[in-house]
């Protein structure tokens, strides 16, 4: 079943956007759109940390604290995560998985310890992936700014060996573009490793999402089109069915919700 998942990047408890992770501005209250989402019906969150790395830790905890007393669907966090110990506090504060990046390149062992210590559901491996002249695509870091010289379908295989439970595949270059996902990246990682992949990075329209799906991907990262209100879960999700993705029932979603949302 293919899962709707809204992505919130966060700066200094702030909701923000970019263009290819860069030129970030202020959107809002970051529990104020998660609730939203939730009552839209998002089958789980994505929360990621966009300066972690200028800090070196996650400074997302209390807002996660907020967000599960009213939220109650899985939230991946992910930015700054470097150690065992972070992870535990993450999901500590509610969320269900943490995703990781640059921890991983430094350390790769560090894949291996998380999955050992907390279960492979619960490790994400995070990419950010830029394509090349060749036509592959190389890893990168810090909000595509550090290149990490790896070659992203042999790392994605090594992290999946290493215990990662599932993938965040970025596109950094058609991250916040609005032109669509980068469908062969996609193509190329699903086929490569056994585990979820996420898209993220370039929904412009519902269509955008149902051909990242008919790629490979197994879950939708999306920001831009619902935080300018240019549709709703709700939407995405009935023309995603139309389409023929297995998605879940919009009147399944209002069962379970419905107790919390009066």
């Amino acid at each position: 079943m293919i899962r709707l998942i809204p992505r919130l990047d966060i700066k200094s408890k702030h909701l923000i956007k970019g263009v290819k992770l860069e030129g970030l501005r202020k959107i809002g209250n970051p529990n104020e759109y998660a609730r939203k989402y939730y009552e839209q019906g998002a089958d789980e969150l994505l929360y990621m940390d966009a300066v972690a790395s200028l800090y070196g830790r996650n400074s997302l905890t209390e807002i996660v604290k907020e967000t599960v007393k009213s939220v109650f669907i899985p939230i991946t966090v992910g930015g700054g995560i470097r150690s065992v110990e972070d992870a535990r506090e993450i999901l500590r504060s509610g969320a269900d998985k943490v995703a990781i990046n640059t921890a991983a390149v430094q350390r790769p062992d560090l894949i291996n310890e998380m999955a050992k210590t907390f279960g492979e559901q619960c490790v994400v491996l995070s990419v950010e992936a830029i394509r090349q002249a060749d036509g592959k695509w190389l890893a990168f870091t810090d909000n595509g700014r550090e290149h990490t010289g790896l070659d992203v379908v042999e790392w994605v295989k090594e992290a999946v060996v290493r215990g990662a439970g599932e993938v965040l595949l970025t596109s950094v270059d058609k991250e916040g573009g609005r032109k669509g996902y980068d469908l062969a990246l996609i193509e190329a990682v699903s086929e490569a490793v056994s585990v979820p992949v996420i898209a993220s990075g370039g929904m412009g329209q519902v269509m955008d999402g149902v051909e990242a799906v008919q790629a490979g991907a197994n879950a939708i990262a999306m920001a831009d089109i619902l935080h300018y209100e240019r549709d709703t879960v709700e939407g995405i999700r009935q023309v995603c069915a139309e389409n023929g993705l297995s998605v879940r029932p919009q009147e399944a979603i209002h069962s379970v919700h419905g107790g919390e949302l009066s």
